[in-house]
């Protein structure tokens, strides 16, 4: 009797078991995808305090986002006609960027910098900077400690090795006081799936 016991309960807990494995892929199917699961994860960074040169570094996805308050000086930097020559992509041609932040000054408003941190060539975190001193001509921008490569404030490449410019996340304003990563301004339909290079 105990023999039968035992086989009867090993047959209905292999039984089973095969039934949860062969149920598990109907089951799985109704969680929502990663395109669903990243389209609601949306980090708001608020921007009130936000000086002039100032970064700030926020996480979304794993990846560093750097957020820059330009100045002035900056943006007369970045739209300097004898400077665009230096720039691999000065017109962001490629897909770095969403529609709303093809411009020259790579966002949606000017005096906001909001850049994926990390090189296009080697993947190391590039360093902020607010000024250049052996380049009085280009004001801030960020240099990455691996491969030397620099980029202006806007994330243009015009030194070193890499050959994109630094990503430009989806976001959008909430107003002046705070920018939503992760969500995209108006009606546009881009991802960080679709970068060419990061």
């Amino acid at each position: 009797m105990r023999r039968r016991t035992f086989l009867c309960s090993a047959t209905a807990a292999v039984g089973g078991g095969g039934l949860i494995i062969s149920l598990w892929p109907f089951l799985d199917q109704m969680n929502p995808d990663a395109k669903v699961r990243a389209a609601g994860d949306i980090v708001e960074v608020s921007i009130v305090d936000l000086r002039p040169a100032q970064q700030r570094i926020v996480r979304w996805h794993g990846w560093l986002i750097s957020i820059v308050k330009r100045t002035t000086k900056m943006l007369e930097a970045m739209q300097d006609q004898k400077l665009s020559g230096m720039f691999r992509d000065p017109l962001s041609e490629g897909r770095q960027q969403p529609s709303y932040a093809k411009n020259w000054y790579r966002s949606i408003k000017p005096e906001y910098a909001v850049l994926v941190g990390v090189c296009t060539y080697c993947r190391c975190i590039p360093h902020y900077f607010a000024d250049e001193p052996s380049q009085p001509d280009m004001a801030g921008g960020y240099v990455c400690p691996c491969c030397a490569s620099r980029f202006d404030p806007a994330g243009r490449v015009y030194y070193g090795p890499a050959q994109f410019n630094l990503p430009v996340p989806p976001y959008d304003l909430d107003g002046q006081s705070r920018i939503r990563i992760g969500r995209n301004a108006s009606d546009a339909l881009f991802s960080i799936e679709t970068i060419e290079q990061i």
